[in-house]
């Protein structure tokens, strides 16, 4: 035991004479990766990729990961977009959608909504549109990579103050009422995408929901006995906010969302291209 430390300590006085300039702390310095031409510096993204393509990050629910699975569903989705243009878009949208429709004289059906959810992940991804035909609210659920669909328009690009719009369910019927017409418009090159803070008047109950619970910013009053606010504020939970392992269970680290967009940045140039070209389009059609 004492020829062995004796070896240890030899090493280190060695290690200290090639290294003065670790006498004064001891400790051997942090690796450094060295950065290669793939490495994510050499591809940066705009900081608003996550926002308009947030399908392209996978599920962060455990059971539902695979990364080979979502590999090649991320290369089929950039195939399914160099051949359809899919727009960006956000909840509160107003959205016209063609699909195949084999019972239609022409074989399609357009639709035109605003988007009051979108979710999903991967080749799952999904948005709905609500509009108010003949008195009777219609939803319809598309996947976003469908191959039956043939195109996918943003007639009104904007952004609500809430993540979900469902409440317009309960809401009077001229908040979701889109002319099937509408012409699309067009917002000038490079301007930010406006927020619209209207507010919502529902109907009276019964509601499909208790909104009375959920933290809505774009809904009036609702004009409820002061009893079901007291019941409300027994279901806030503010603890969450705080709540670390809740957050890194809901999301995607940062260091894998940095490998997913570097995977995707070869494409990027191509898919703004895209959405530069639908823009131009809808200005010469609107002249």
């Amino acid at each position: 035991m004492v020829g062995v430390t004796k070896i240890l300590r030899c090493q280190f006085t060695h290690f200290f004479r090639k290294n003065p300039a670790q006498r004064v702390t001891g400790r051997i310095p942090a690796y450094i990766p060295e950065q290669t031409p793939d490495s994510p510096s050499h591809h940066p993204l705009p900081h608003h990729f996550r926002t308009v393509y947030p399908e392209f990050l996978p599920d962060p629910r455990p059971e539902w990961r695979n990364q080979l699975r979502e590999k090649l569903e991320r290369k089929d989705m950039l195939t399914r977009r160099s051949v359809m243009e899919i727009p960006e878009f956000y909840v509160g949208s107003i959205m016209a959608v063609t699909v195949g429709d084999p019972n239609a004289s022409d074989k399609t059906n357009r639709f035109v909504g605003i988007c009051i959810k979108r979710g999903g992940t991967g080749l799952r991804a999904w948005f709905i549109l609500r509009n108010v035909i003949d008195h009777q609210g219609l939803e319809i659920l598309y996947e976003m990579y469908s191959p039956l669909l043939h195109s996918i328009e943003v007639l009104r690009l904007e952004k609500r103050l809430d993540d979900e719009l469902l409440y317009l369910r309960d809401a009077l019927p001229e908040y979701s009422t889109f002319p099937l017409d509408m012409e699309p418009e067009v917002l000038p090159e490079g301007s930010p995408v406006p927020v619209n803070d209207i507010k919502v008047k529902l109907k009276p109950r019964p509601w499909h929901e208790r909104w009375e619970r959920k933290n809505l910013q774009g809904v009036q009053d609702l004009g409820l006995p002061e009893k079901f606010y007291k019941k409300a504020k027994l279901h806030e939970k503010p603890w969450e906010k705080y709540d670390l392992m809740k957050e890194y269970r809901a999301t995607i680290p940062e260091e894998e969302q940095a490998d997913i967009f570097q995977e995707i940045s070869p494409y990027y140039q191509q898919m703004e291209a895209a959405r530069r070209r639908s823009k131009r389009r809808h200005t010469q059609a609107t002249r």
